[in-house]
């Protein structure tokens, strides 16, 4: 009889204890988490919202006080407007090369200055480190002064590699690359050294394939920055057939349709929708990509 009773308690009680990892898995209280997610996105959503839906409205709507939410009735002419109106091809184009450029060169460069800092031992490198660092304290802003003498200098004013050079490598593209290239094990690079490859060939052919989330990372926040970089491009570049789309558009906001508010908000919505489209399929690899960096020392 007491065999029988120990032996049911010992069944009972590994069954009673499996259940408890799953009620303490999502706890009772945590729906209020949910609920203050739920409001910070609708908080950042209804902007967009907003915006799309007014880019839809006639001039006479838009100015109505109090404003409707949803077009009285609904018009394209916004966007037939902005389409032939304003130059519109020539803005995308220049959007597109000037976000494309600066995106390849940041990962090229970033990459080959992260693979420096994290596998070669050369004289200075934790200085070199900490001034990259540095870099990322300095705001934006207080560089456009030096930018702009410097880019005068050597006659690149109102071109499109005025743009490009300065933002060519950032030292936050530069610190990723570094911390996630201290996670590849050292011996594969030492193997190679033996073997006689140099370290050219080491980065291409080992260190680059085995960084494909963080170059992916880098890439994708690059790409979405330049596409939407205003203020350098609205500095250096003084003629309008070098404008990409931001300047473009804010150029008719102060000249004779600056009151043309349902063609701004098209522009807006024309600029806003690649790189939305952009950023919803490649967000994982965002999440992937800074994941897998960490902060190793």
């Amino acid at each position: 009889m007491l065999n029988t009773q120990t032996t049911s308690q010992a069944i009972s009680v590994p069954a009673a204890t499996q259940k408890e990892p799953g009620r303490a898995g999502v706890p009772k209280s945590g729906w209020w988490i949910y609920v203050i997610l739920t409001l910070g996105l609708i908080v950042m959503v209804i902007p967009f919202i907003w915006m799309v839906l007014s880019s839809l409205k006639n001039t006479a709507e838009l100015a109505l006080v109090p404003p409707t939410w949803i077009p009285q009735a609904p018009t394209l002419s916004n966007y037939y407007r902005l389409f032939n109106n304003f130059n519109f091809p020539l803005y995308f184009m220049n959007t597109v090369i000037l976000a494309v450029s600066i995106t390849v060169l940041n990962v090229l460069f970033c990459s080959m200055m992260g693979y420096a800092l994290a596998k070669l031992k050369f004289s200075g490198r934790t200085v070199l480190f900490l001034l990259v660092l540095m870099t990322m304290m300095v705001p934006t802003a207080v560089t456009y002064v030096p930018l702009f003498v410097l880019m005068s200098k050597i006659h690149l004013v109102n071109t499109l590699p005025a743009v490009i050079l300065p933002e060519a490598a950032a030292g936050g593209s530069v610190f990723l690359m570094r911390q996630f290239m201290l996670g590849i094990p050292d011996e594969l690079l030492e193997a190679g050294r033996v073997d006689g490859a140099s370290e050219l060939f080491l980065f291409w052919k080992v260190a680059l394939p085995l960084s494909g989330p963080a170059l992916a990372t880098i890439g994708i926040l690059t790409f979405l920055g330049s596409w939407n970089d205003f203020f350098w491009p609205l500095i250096v570049l003084t003629s309008d057939q070098k404008y990409n789309l931001p300047v473009a558009l804010r150029t008719f906001a102060i000249g004779q349709h600056g009151s043309d508010n349902g063609l701004l908000l098209a522009g807006a919505v024309v600029i806003v929708l690649p790189i939305l489209i952009v950023f919803l399929l490649l967000q994982r690899y965002i999440t992937q990509g800074i994941a897998m960096t960490g902060l190793k020392g």
